[in-house]
C-alpha cells in the first residue's frame, strides 16, 4: 500500500484524485481476495497511468487474442478487471507493446512515460515484484546486446564460456530474488526460465549467423559440433510462450541459421533474400509443432521479405508458399494485401499519387511536386532527435547532390503543430508536406518506419522504395543514378 501511494504522489503531486483512490481500493480488494483460504476469485485487475499518451486508450491482449480496448480517463489513468485469468504472459499496448505476467489475484498497476517507454516503466500492486524482476532481466539483456559486436571476435569456446557464465549469473540473480519472497507459481518460473535461457540461446544463434556472414571474407572459423548442443533444449511448440519475445525471437534466429545451411553453397547469408525466406518458411512448416507459433513465425518471415523485395515474380511465389503453410485466414488476407502493395512499389512502377497537405494548408497530389529525381523521407514530431537529425542529413545531401530534390513528409495528424515546427525550425516550406490521409498512405507506401526513404525518378517512377537516408551506401546509390 505504501509503495502505491508513493508512486501516485510522484505522478500527481500530493493530490489524490478520485480515480487514483479507486485504483488503490481495487488493489486492496483483490489482495484481500487472494489471501482468502480457497483463492476462489480467479480474476485480476490491471490499471495505471500513461504519461504523455500517444492515443487515449490501451489495448490488453493474451495469446494474440484481444481482451479489450480500455479508455484512459481525463487524468490518463485506466483500470480493467479480467474476470477469469489464464496464468501467463499478457500484453499491454500503447503504441509499443509491453509483456507482463498475470495470474489470479494480481492487482497490477503500471506507470510509463511514452518518451522513454522501457526505461520509465514501473509496476506497483500485487504482482509488481515479479514483473519488475522481468523488466530488470530485460534491461540486463539489453546491456549484453550492446556488447555483442565485440563478442563475435571470440573463439567458439571463449564465446560459449562467456554466455554460459552470464546465464549462470542470471539464475543466481533469480535465486536471490526468490529468497524471502512469497512462493512463485509454476507459470512464472517457466517465464523466467524462458527469459534467461532463450536470451542466451539467441546470442549463440547470432554468433553462428555472424560467423556465417564472415565466409564472404574468408574470415569464418570452424564451430565444433558440441557448440550446437544448446539446441537440444529447444521446445518447438510451447503454447504458453509462443508470443513471448525472448522465445519467439530465438526460434526466428534458429530457423534463419537452418535456412542458410540449405543455400550456403549457392549464395552468401542474406536474411532479406527470396532464397533465404523460401527455405526458412519451409523449415518453419516442417519443425514447428504449434500451429499458432508456426503461423506467426512464417508471417514474420514473409512480411520482412516482402517489405524488402524488388521482384514481383518472387513476391507472388512467396505468397503462394505462405498460403500453403499458414492456417490463419486473417494472416493470409493480410499477406495477400501486403503482396499487392509491395508489387506496386517495385522499381519501375509509378508511385501511388497520394494527397498531401502543404504548409499553406492546400491539397496537392504527390506527382505534382516531383519535378526532378527525388528522395522522399518521412518524419514525426514524436521523435525530436530523429526529425532534427533527418533534416540535417537531407540538407547536407541536398547541397552535395543538387541533381536530386529532397522532400520531407510528416506522418502525424496534427497540422498546426507540424506547421509550427517547420516554421520555427526554418525548414524549406516548399519541400515540406503532411499526408492528407496517413492511414491510406501507410497502406500504399508501406511507411512502417520513419527511417524508410523512397527514391524516385523525375517522372515519379520508383528507383528504390525501401532505402534509408542514413544508410552509408545511399550516396553511392545516388551517384549511380546520376551517372546512368
Amino acid at each position: 500500500m505504501r509503495s502505491i501511494l508513493i508512486l501516485l504522489k510522484k505522478s500527481n503531486g500530493l493530490r489524490l484524485t478520485k480515480q487514483i483512490l479507486t485504483l488503490v481500493i481495487l488493489s486492496l480488494i483483490v489482495v484481500s481476495c487472494d489471501n482468502s483460504p480457497k483463492k476462489t476469485c480467479g480474476s485480476a485487475w490491471v490499471g495505471g497511468e500513461i504519461v504523455n499518451p500517444k492515443v487515449d486508450y490501451v489495448i490488453i491482449s493474451h495469446n494474440r487474442n484481444l481482451i479489450d480496448t480500455v479508455p484512459l480517463d481525463e487524468n490518463n489513468f485506466f483500470k480493467y478487471k479480467i474476470p477469469q485469468v489464464d496464468p501467463g504472459i499478457y500484453f499491454l499496448r500503447h503504441q509499443e507493446y509491453q509483456a507482463f505476467h498475470l495470474e489470479s489475484g494480481d492487482s497490477l498497476m503500471f506507470r510509463v512515460n511514452t518518451i522513454e517507454f522501457d526505461e520509465s516503466l514501473t509496476y506497483t500492486g500485487k504482482g509488481a515484484a515479479k514483473n519488475n524482476f522481468l523488466m530488470e532481466l530485460f534491461l540486463l539483456n539489453e546491456e549484453i546486446d550492446n556488447l555483442m559486436s565485440s563478442f563475435y571476435n571470440l573463439s567458439p569456446s571463449e564465446f560459449e564460456a562467456k554466455m554460459d557464465s552470464i546465464k549462470d549469473s542470471r539464475y543466481d540473480f533469480y535465486k536471490e530474488f526468490k529468497n524471502g519472497k512469497e512462493a512463485h507459481s509454476k507459470s512464472y518460473d517457466e517465464v523466467v526460465k524462458a527469459a534467461i535461457d532463450y536470451s542466451i540461446y539467441s546470442k549463440k544463434e547470432l554468433y553462428i549467423s555472424a560467423n556465417s556472414k564472415k565466409q564472404v571474407y574468408d574470415e569464418s572459423v570452424a564451430i565444433p559440433e558440441s557448440f550446437y548442443d544448446f539446441r537440444n533444449n529447444y521446445d518447438l511448440g510451447n503454447e504458453s510462450l509462443r508470443n513471448y519475445y525472448p522465445y519467439f525471437r530465438c526460434l526466428g534466429y534458429y530457423t534463419d541459421n537452418l535456412s542458410f545451411d540449405r543455400y550456403k553453397s549457392e549464395a552468401p547469408f542474406d536474411r532479406n533474400s527470396y532464397l533465404h525466406n523460401k527455405y526458412k518458411v519451409e523449415i518453419i512448416d516442417s519443425i514447428i509443432t504449434n500451429d499458432s507459433l508456426k503461423n506467426r513465425l512464417a508471417r514474420g518471415s514473409v512480411a520482412r521479405y516482402l517489405l524488402n523485395a524488388e521482384n514481383a515474380e518472387n513476391e507472388e511465389k512467396m505468397l503462394s508458399l505462405f498460403e500453403e503453410v499458414s492456417s490463419n485466414t486473417k494472416d493470409i488476407k493480410d499477406i495477400q494485401d501486403l503482396t499487392q502493395a509491395t508489387i506496386k512499389l517495385t522499381p519501375g512502377n509509378t508511385i501511388p499519387n497520394l494527397l498531401l497537405l502543404s504548409t499553406e494548408n492546400t491539397i496537392k497530389d504527390l506527382h505534382s511536386i516531383i519535378k526532378k529525381p527525388t528522395v522522399i523521407y518521412f518524419w514525426s514530431f514524436n521523435s525530436i532527435k530523429h526529425y532534427k537529425n533527418i533534416h540535417i542529413k537531407a540538407n547536407e545531401l541536398r547541397s552535395k547532390y543538387p541533381e536530386f530534390d529532397f522532400i520531407g513528409i510528416n506522418i502525424d495528424h496534427h497540422f498546426k503543430k507540424w506547421l509550427r515546427i517547420v516554421t520555427n525550425s526554418g525548414y524549406p516550406s516548399n519541400r515540406e508536406f503532411q499526408f492528407e490521409d496517413f492511414d491510406d498512405a501507410e497502406k500504399k507506401l508501406l511507411v512502417n518506419s520513419v527511417n524508410k526513404s523512397i527514391i524516385l525518378n523525375k517522372d515519379a517512377t520508383i528507383l528504390d522504395s525501401n532505402t534509408n537516408i542514413f544508410d552509408i551506401n545511399l550516396e553511392q546509390q545516388l551517384l549511380g543514378y546520376i551517372n546512368k
